[in-house]
């Protein structure tokens, strides 16, 4: 084995046997450290509406009284189904502070899979945002014998198994009229090993794997945010990530570490409005929302021609080649300064303005981001700091800092933890946030914890003489041409993507066959731009992405990416499928991670054609 353990950072990392005990009391300490400081905005009706740490911490306690009230017990599952919105927020810290446990399911789940996923985890109590969510539950309530009662945030109430977030917090006062005092105490009784939150893997294959959090796995996430100066309270986030991921409950944890205020609205279609809103100072993103940011703008500018595009590509062509010269140490010339100061103001200015004008930076986690792209938006002086972890890990393992970056990595293992390369090239991690192990699943357990503690990720990595982390792939995605030449999809995929400004999804195929193949995906509101522009407004997606013309188009695109290529990567033969992938056809997890194989099953016979 290979071992090569990332150098530690800078900072001591005697923080953590120092660490506040649990969620429970670092909420409580926030609250009372910061209680008339903003903690949450949330839009209601028309406005935003703002909350102080003190409201956001008499609402916990009365919600957390009241699932005490109805028989949570230490470490018993509380289900959260849900999109990200305040409440959810509120019921995870009620669970946190009544020494449950929350187990996560995204809104987008179906029935079947929620009813195994509550059923697994033995939810006693769940929190249901809304009708849709509740009918999931009443379809299979016979095989959800532990739920005792649903707490609905929006949905119709029964006044028996289905109450509302108001019906629990009067039965927390009642138990807190009669207990008072009794979560500061249930707080207090946390160990630090014990079972915070049970997340359920939308794994691309199987059934999902509960996996085991810990308090300490999320106090330790938050702290070791917390002791870099990465953020603090002067800041604002802006949170629309899924909160049943682990990217989101990081965010979370990092909030009551450091204590700025978060404004939070999961709808995914209102990001960029909201931010133009909300002005904040960062947020978090998975690299698929940066890749729509970035092909609105270029297509946008493509669309208005003339001068305005001229000035457009001018301005990232000296902008890259300034960004490059600042990023290697070396003097920018005179001029070359002088004209990108002027399109700073001209083109740049407005770039960031999009984003709300205020952003320090962007978090990119979950997938890789195309360095490309990452290097476009540092070029318009827009900052995206990538990260790297796993749910089963808490979701952070290495992360770039502001004042120390390296662009194409995932930054130094965070303070505390360390990462190796072992075998194979895999990333090997080990600290204070790795899982407790999967729910019921001894065997895959210990397939994937060492005995002294490390974690098998599955990727392939390596690590610089500064210890900053760079992912090369999945190991299970590698494959082998019938020439025996290894090919990384991942990597190809990720180029497509900063050529083509309208891509969605960019599959590459030919394992064990004589060359590449690809199915592409094109992006619906894209090309509903597109066709505007090019006398096919009104047509179906399907008509237009299967029309000549962008045939022709898409096929420039791959002709260029195939300049960039190795002879044995490039794409001899691709096709443009017909629906973009969803969760709903069953071709995306929750989490929009692409699930390969049912995409490769589906279009079994298209790929077949390839190579007949």
């Amino acid at each position: 084995m290979t071992a090569q353990a990332s150098p530690s950072p800078s900072v001591d990392a005697s923080f953590v046997d120092h660490m506040t005990q649990n969620v429970a009391v670092q909420f409580l300490d926030r609250v009372a450290a910061s209680a008339d400081h903003e903690a949450y905005r949330f839009p209601r009706g028309e406005g935003w509406e703002s909350v102080t740490w003190r409201q956001a911490g008499d609402l916990v306690e009365r919600l957390a009284a009241g699932l005490l009230s109805l028989g949570i017990q230490s470490e018993q599952r509380v289900g959260i189904a849900s999109a990200t919105r305040y409440e959810w927020i509120l019921a995870d810290l009620a669970v946190m502070c009544a020494a449950g446990a929350t187990t996560t399911v995204y809104p987008t789940t179906n029935a079947e899979d929620t009813t195994y996923i509550l059923s697994d985890a033995e939810c006693r109590v769940v929190f249901a945002e809304d009708d849709d969510q509740i009918a999931k539950l009443t379809a299979n309530k016979a095989e959800l014998p532990h739920v005792s009662k649903v707490v609905t945030f929006t949905g119709k109430t029964d006044g028996d198994w289905v109450i509302g977030l108001d019906d629990l917090a009067k039965l927390g006062d009642a138990y807190l009229a009669e207990h008072p005092g009794v979560i500061e105490e249930t707080a207090k009784s946390i160990a630090p090993d014990q079972l915070a939150t049970l997340i359920y893997t939308s794994g691309t294959t199987g059934r999902p794997k509960g996996v085991r959090l810990l308090h300490k796995s999320w106090v330790y996430e938050g702290t070791a945010i917390q002791v870099q100066d990465i953020l603090d309270e002067s800041d604002l986030q802006f949170l629309w990530l899924p909160m049943a991921h682990s990217f989101g409950k990081v965010l979370l944890s990092a909030q009551l570490a450091c204590g700025f205020a978060t404004a939070i609205d999961g709808r995914v279609d209102k990001i960029v409005e909201n931010l133009g809103i909300v002005k904040p100072t960062f947020m978090g993103a998975a690299p698929r929302i940066f890749e729509k940011a970035y092909g609105r703008i270029v297509t946008m500018q493509a669309a208005e021609g003339g001068a305005k595009e001229k000035i457009f590509k001018k301005a990232f062509e000296v902008g890259l080649k300034v960004d490059e010269l600042k990023r290697q140490g070396k003097s920018v010339p005179f001029l070359l300064n002088l004209q990108h100061g002027l399109f700073d103001k001209l083109v740049f200015s407005k770039v960031r303005e999009r984003f709300g004008g205020r952003v320090r930076f962007f978090i990119s986690g979950s997938a890789a981001l195309n360095p490309e792209i990452g290097a476009w938006f540092h070029a318009a002086g827009i900052l995206i700091l990538e990260g790297y972890g796993m749910t089963e890990n808490a979701a952070g393992a290495t992360v770039n800092h502001p004042d120390d970056y390296k662009m194409g990595t995932v930054g130094p293992a965070l303070p505390g933890a360390e990462v190796k390369i072992g075998e194979n090239d895999e990333v090997m991690l080990r600290g204070p946030h790795i899982m407790a192990g999967y729910h019921n699943l001894p065997e895959e357990t210990a397939k994937t914890l060492t005995e002294d503690g490390w974690l098998h990720t599955g990727d392939k990595g390596s690590l610089d003489a500064d210890g900053f982390l760079t992912i090369t792939g999945r190991i299970k995605e590698l494959f082998k041409t019938s020439g025996g030449k290894y090919v990384a999809p991942p990597a190809i995929e990720s180029k497509f993507k900063a050529i083509c400004p309208y891509v969605s999804q960019f599959l590459v195929f030919g394992s064990e066959r004589n060359f590449v193949s690809a199915l592409i995906t094109l992006d619906p509101d894209a090309m509903a731009g597109w066709a505007e522009e090019n006398g096919q407004a009104g047509a179906s997606y399907t008509d237009v992405v299967k029309s000549d013309a962008v045939h022709t188009m898409i096929g420039a695109y791959v002709d260029e990416l195939n300049t960039k290529l190795n002879r044995w990567e490039t794409i001899k033969k691709w096709e443009i499928l017909d629906h973009d992938l969803t969760i709903e056809s069953g071709e995306l997890t929750p989490s929009m991670k692409v699930k390969r194989n049912v995409v490769e099953d589906n279009n079994k016979s298209l790929i077949e054609s390839f190579y007949s």
